[in-house]
C-alpha cells in the first residue's frame, strides 16, 4: 500500500532558489571572503586517488578536535553540519508530543525538526526592544518540558546570555529534568561559551559548526559536545561515514594553523568595526550584539532595497518583517572591510 507521512506532507519549508554565482553573498551568514586560495591549494596538495576512493575515517580528526577543546573523544560526535546534530538530539531526547521550548525568531530548523517528528515546539518571543527576558524562558520551563534550546549568540537577533542568566536557567533545567541544548554556531564571533557545562554535566549539549568563522559551509562539518552516554545516543542515529573527508582535512589544517584562526578573526573584526562606525555616522539604527550578522533599519522600503541590491548591485541580503521596534529591516552578513564597503556604497545609493 502506498503511504505518505502526513507530517511531511504538511511540513512548510522554503528552499533557497538563488543562483549565487558572481554575487556578493551577504544573505546566509557565510564568510564572503572565504579561506585564502594559497591555503586551500596547500591543503589539497596531498589529496590523491585513494583519499577520494576511500570512506572517510573520523577517529584521527576527532582526536585532534578533542585536543583543541581540551577534552577526550568520548565527549564528541562529528556530524554533517551542526543541523544534523540538532536533529538527532531532538529525536533521541524528546518524545512524540513532547514539549520543546525555544526562543523566536531563531534558527528555523529547530521548529522544522519539531514539527517533522510530532513534537510540541513552544515559542518564547522577544521583547519589543529586541531584548530577551530570561524570566520569560524560565516561565515556559514546565515540569513536562523535555528539551530547552538556546543559541549563544542567537541567529538572527544576535543577543547573548550572561553567565548569571545561564546559571539561573540551568538550575531550573536540572530541577525539572529538562535536557538543555546550546547551539554555538557563532562561537569565535562571540568567544564566551558554555561548553564547560556540556563537558562536566549530564543532559547538556553544545552544538558547533565549521561553516561560519572557519569558512567551510560548502564542506558540511559540525560536532556535538556532551556527556559520554548522551553522545553515544546521538552517535547511534548517525549514518555510517556521515562526515566528509575533505571537510575534516580542511578543519584539521585550520585547527593546526593558529595563524589562520587569528587572520580570520582579525579580518572579521575589522569589517564589523568599520560597518558599525559607518552605520552610526549615517544614523542607521542597528542591532546585533554578537555573531557575523546585523539587523539594519533602513530609511526606505526594505524589500525594495533587497530587490535592487540583487538586480542592480549583485549583492544578496535578506529582509525581515515586524522585528520589534525596528519594524521591517535588513539582515546582512558581516565580512571583511572591502565587502562591507561595497555593501554600504550600494546602500547609500539605493536607500534615499
Amino acid at each position: 500500500m502506498y503511504y505518505l507521512n502526513n507530517r511531511v506532507e504538511s511540513l512548510y519549508r522554503i528552499f533557497d532558489q538563488n543562483e549565487r554565482k558572481d554575487y556578493l553573498r551577504l544573505d546566509l551568514n557565510e564568510n564572503p571572503g572565504g579561506l585564502p586560495q594559497e591555503f586551500i591549494d596547500e591543503v589539497l596538495s596531498g589529496v590523491d586517488s585513494s583519499f577520494i576512493a576511500q570512506y572517510p575515517e573520523t577517529l584521527h580528526f576527532t582526536e585532534i578536535l578533542a585536543k583543541h577543546l581540551e577534552t577526550d573523544i568520548s565527549h564528541l560526535c562529528l556530524v554533517n553540519g551542526s543541523a544534523e546534530g540538532i536533529r538527532y538530539i531532538i529525536q533521541a531526547f524528546t518524545s512524540e508530543g513532547g514539549r520543546i521550548v525555544g526562543v523566536v525568531p531563531s534558527y528555523f530548523m529547530f521548529q522544522v525538526y519539531s514539527e517533522m517528528y510530532g513534537r510540541n515546539f513552544v515559542k518564547v518571543p522577544y521583547n519589543e526592544d529586541l531584548s530577551m527576558d530570561v524570566d520569560n524562558i524560565i516561565k515556559e520551563m514546565t515540569e513536562d518540558t523535555q528539551l530547552l534550546i538556546l543559541l549563544n549568540p542567537n541567529n538572527p537577533m544576535g543577543n547573548v546570555y550572561s553567565a548569571d542568566e545561564f546559571e539561573r536557567i540551568l538550575k531550573v533545567a536540572k530541577n525539572k529534568q529538562i535536557t538543555l541544548l546550546v547551539d554555538e554556531a557563532y562561537h569565535y564571533f562571540y568567544p564566551k561559551t558554555f561548553i564547560k557545562y556540556a563537558l562536566s554535566d549530564e543532559h547538556i549539549f553544545v552544538t558547533r559548526t565549521f561553516s561560519k568563522l572557519f569558512s567551510m559551509a560548502g564542506c558540511r562539518l559540525g560536532y556535538v559536545v556532551g556527556w559520554p552516554e548522551g553522545v553515544k545516543m546521538v552517535q547511534k542515529l548517525c549514518t555510517p561515514h556521515n562526515t566528509n573527508a575533505f571537510a575534516m582535512r580542511f578543519a584539521e589544517a585550520i585547527l593546526e594553523s593558529p595563524y589562520m584562526l587569528k587572520e580570520l578573526i582579525s579580518k572579521f573584526e575589522e569589517g564589523r568595526n568599520y560597518l558599525i562606525s559607518e552605520l552610526d555616522k549615517n544614523e542607521y539604527p542597528h542591532k546585533g550584539e554578537a555573531g557575523n550578522f546585523i539587523f539594519i533599519k533602513p530609511k526606505t522600503d526594505s524589500q525594495l532595497i533587497v530587490d535592487r541590491m540583487k538586480n542592480e548591485k549583485r549583492i544578496l541580503i535578506k529582509t525581515y518583517s515586524n522585528v520589534g521596534e525596528f519594524g521591517d529591516c535588513l539582515r546582512v552578513s558581516i565580512g571583511e572591510k572591502k565587502y562591507m564597503k561595497k555593501f554600504l556604497d550600494a546602500l547609500y545609493e539605493i536607500d534615499k
